[in-house]
């Protein structure tokens, strides 16, 4: 740290700080009211080939159609369109109409697949008994020190839904506790 007590003060400007992008630059030297952007180029170029060709039409207008291409040179000086240049923006909007409807997927131009046949299977059985549908011994889990005891099957039976049976094993579970 010097003596006067203030840290020194880096800057890291990027490439584009560095060098915009403009035309007719080089070094110190510029091109009349230059710099120029590309968009101005464009501008500048297909203005002044436009009032060449069409001369005939717009003589009678005197100098204003002039006067108009120079305002428009002016105002697409920092011309954007969503935060790119229009040349970048014009691409974008190019490669998006060339792009294939269906997008794509890894690279390569998403398809459908094609038509196959449905060959749909079924398997009927029987209805399971009760006997096989409810094991002949389950066991309950301990609650409040009680003792982990076996339901009867005839118990489970009688209790309808899963719900309903689960109510009845809390109910029963709640009485062999109390006892």
């Amino acid at each position: 740290m010097s003596k006067s007590g203030r840290p020194g003060v880096a800057r890291n400007y990027t490439s584009a700080r560095r060098h915009p992008w403009v035309l007719g630059k080089l070094g110190d030297w510029t091109i009349w009211f230059g710099p120029y952007t590309p968009a101005q180029l464009v501008v500048i170029g297909g203005g002044a080939f436009a009032l060449i060709k069409g001369y005939d039409w717009w003589s009678w207008a005197g100098p204003i159609p002039v006067a108009l291409w120079v305002g428009a040179v002016w105002a697409v000086r920092g011309a954007q369109i969503a935060g790119q240049n229009p040349f970048t923006a014009a691409f974008g909007a190019l490669s998006l109409g060339m792009r294939h409807p269906a997008g794509r997927i890894g690279g390569r131009v998403a398809r459908e697949k094609a038509p196959g046949v449905l060959r749909p299977r079924f398997v009927i059985q029987c209805a399971p008994t009760l006997a096989t549908a409810v094991p002949a011994t389950t066991p309950v889990p301990a609650v409040a020190g009680a003792r982990v005891a076996a339901l009867k099957p005839a118990a489970r039976a009688a209790a309808g839904s899963g719900l309903a049976r689960l109510l009845a094993d809390a109910e029963q579970t709640e009485r062999r506790s109390a006892a």
